[in-house]
């Protein structure tokens, strides 16, 4: 590991580098460095590994059989642009004279990587950019264009819809944008009888993501994961290491449509002078051999200020931001792929489609409760390259009590696990070792509640096959708010446990969503609508509430689901969804306490002793609208068999017995 000043020289400066001084000293030290050398560029024929040419397949297929617009979901790594410039040639028109190509990016370095690639596998066709002040002329066979420049002015008029067969999409996770959106109507993508075919490609694609790809892609034909890609050698091996320090982030508020972190006060809370120094301190003990680190920080001023705690320290490291000139941008990233400094400090800029193989450390000092962002982060190490024989993740964890989204929560663990140094598949070990502890005294006819947080068996879309929970009374198994913890992980809004496998999320007098597990794997989402009052008067019909609508056929995780669900019931105010919201904290109304006074045999009195809020009254509610009753009826049943199991046993087990009287003897 090279360093640039001794650690004593650099503790003994007398302040800290500000911002303005450490851009101005950072661009000094490239400037006067050798210009990078342009990469080697020679035509050649691309070697397609075996999932590649699946892949592939699989969308040609789906071509056949009439579908336009389609996605593909794999790993950071895995050979994206590879896959979808092979597409250009093997992609048949839809009517004649369609030979034309597009590829739409959202960030400069997509777009010279797409159309590096495109000039290296198709030598004799024409490529040209539309980006920034580079114009295309609208007539060459690929044309790769930024999103933001081809929205730009009438910059897209020149452009003949009729003349394009193919628009591929690079990070097609942003494609429900509207610019995306504008862009594809103009060339026509968007109708239902479309004649030009869309793929579009991303590494965060979820086989569900919500409804709101939906408006986009019909169907994600192909998918495969990180984890998979590890395991069949195709991506870097990675060691993992959480760090647990004091941060705090209960006060951090909530933002977007997302629900991640105000980036502002996140800063507030990450970057600050001893969380810096831990971090940094961490990765030295961790990770301090390693000769190519990326670093993701909060904002600006965190990137400024862990610079300057590197090199502090004695660390060669400089920064990336999405305000640093492109020319340096391009000069730093060179030197950096080129092994030249060993610490490389960013905020949102190398998240996704920057391609820096040599990557063997990932340092994770932004905490997020996206797992979208948390693998885009992470992706950015697990490229093969000559140089490691392995990547280490270093992520530092405060709390997680806001649904944090940690390293270990991407294996199915709880997100406070801790790891030190350890392989991919040691931890995907962990979690199956967990999980059959879990499973040694299930019962396949019933399922209760999930009673140990450290292990989420949705995850994987284990069978709903968990050890059984005592309940002593229905109070408390209403009263039982564990299930909702993995739920908190993902979703901001008040989803109910009511029954092994169904989750509720009550919508006042518009009625209720469900989210439900499949028997064999996955689940899928209903709405169920009261029954208008005028339709129960004009019908005489005594059911509260309609058929319920499927909204969402097939989700593979719990995550999954959570997030087309949400995204569906964005069209519920908040109020009534939201289990932060005000009036969820307040004292519970005497109907809520009267009602449940009611059906579990407890006073009124005796609810207002316990400090129960007008939120947990409504939860307890709403599990007994669904179902709760009939549940502890059915586990204290299933009790009572047991224990006359037992007793059978124990009676069949038992030896013959010799009955003695005072001076006789009698078998």
């Amino acid at each position: 590991m090279r360093r640039v000043w001794c650690i004593a020289r650099a503790l003994a400066s007398p302040r800290p580098l500000n911002p303005t001084y450490l851009a101005a000293r950072q661009w000094q030290r490239r400037s006067s460095s050798a210009p990078p050398t342009a990469p080697d560029l020679n035509p050649q024929t691309f070697a397609l590994r075996d999932y590649q040419e699946e892949c592939i397949q699989a969308v040609l297929d789906h071509h056949d059989q009439g579908h336009r617009r389609l996605g593909i979901s794999l790993a950071t790594g895995s050979g994206k642009t590879v896959i979808f410039t092979q597409l250009i040639d093997r992609v048949k028109p839809l009517r004649e004279n369609a030979t034309q190509t597009l590829i739409l990016v959202h960030r400069r370095e997509l777009v010279e990587q797409a159309a590096a690639h495109c000039r290296n596998l198709y030598p004799d066709k024409t490529v040209e950019l539309e980006m920034g002040t580079t114009h295309a002329s609208g007539n060459a066979d690929i044309t790769v264009a930024s999103i933001q420049s081809i929205n730009s002015g009438s910059r897209i008029s020149k452009f003949d819809p009729n003349t394009f067969k193919l628009i591929l999409i690079d990070e097609a996770h942003h494609a429900v944008a509207k610019s995306y959106r504008k862009t594809l109507d103009h060339f026509g993508a968007m109708k239902k009888d479309a004649e030009v075919y869309l793929v579009g490609v991303s590494a965060t694609f979820n086989r569900s993501d919500g409804l709101k790809l939906g408006a986009v892609i019909d169907h994600i034909v192909f998918h495969k994961d990180f984890v998979s890609m590890i395991d069949s050698g195709w991506l870097s091996k990675v060691l993992f290491t959480t760090v647990k320090s004091n941060l705090k982030l209960s006060d951090v508020r909530l933002t977007g449509a997302n629900g991640d972190f105000n980036l502002g006060e996140l800063s507030n809370a990450v970057n600050t002078p001893e969380n810096n120094d831990v971090t940094v301190r961490s990765w030295m003990e961790k990770a301090g051999n390693r000769k190519s680190t990326l670093v993701f920080c909060v904002d600006i001023a965190h990137v400024v200020d862990m610079t300057n705690t590197f090199r502090r320290y004695g660390y060669e490291a400089f920064f990336v931001t999405g305000e640093t000139p492109i020319k340096e941008r391009t000069q730093l990233l060179e030197e950096f792929k080129a092994g030249k400094f060993p610490v490389l400090v960013n905020c949102g800029v190398y998240t996704e489609g920057t391609d820096i193989p040599n990557i063997d450390c990932v340092l994770l000092s932004r905490p997020t409760r996206s797992k979208t962002l948390l693998v885009q982060m992470i992706g950015r190490g697990m490229r093969l390259h000559k140089s490691k024989e392995d990547c280490h993740i270093i992520d530092v964890v405060g709390s997680v009590d806001k649904g944090v989204v940690t390293t270990p929560t991407l294996f199915g663990l709880d997100p406070e696990e801790v790891l030190d140094h350890t392989p991919s598949e040691i931890v995907k070990n962990k979690f199956e070792l967990k999980l059959q502890e879990a499973e040694k005294s299930a019962d396949n006819s019933i399922s209760p509640p999930i009673r140990k947080p450290s292990i989420n068996p949705e995850v994987y879309n284990r069978p709903w096959n968990v050890t059984f929970v005592d309940y002593d009374s229905i109070h408390d198994l209403l009263g039982d708010t564990t299930a909702e913890r993995s739920v908190r992980q993902y979703s901001n809004n008040a989803w109910v446990w009511v029954q092994p496998g169904k989750y509720v999320l009550n919508t006042a007098d518009i009625g209720y969503l469900s989210i439900i597990a499949k028997p064999k794997g996955g689940f899928y989402a209903t709405d169920t609508r009261a029954m208008p009052p005028e339709f129960k008067k004009k019908l005489k019909f005594s059911a509260p509430y309609l058929r319920p609508r499927t909204f969402l056929e097939h989700a593979n995780t719990l995550e999954d689901v959570l997030h087309g669900a949400d995204t569906y019931a964005a069209k519920y105010p908040n109020m009534l969804l939201r289990y932060d919201v005000p009036w969820r904290r307040r004292e519970p109304s005497e109907g809520q306490l009267e009602f449940l006074a009611k059906l579990t045999k407890k006073t009124v009195d005796e609810y207002r002793q316990e400090g129960l809020t007008k939120g947990q009254a409504a939860d307890m509610l709403t599990r007994l609208k669904h179902g709760a009753a009939g549940l502890l009826k059915s586990i204290q049943t299933m009790k009572r068999k047991e224990t006359r199991k037992e007793l059978k046993a124990l009676k069949e087990s038992t030896p013959l017995i010799e009955l003695v009287k005072l001076g006789k003897q009698k078998t």
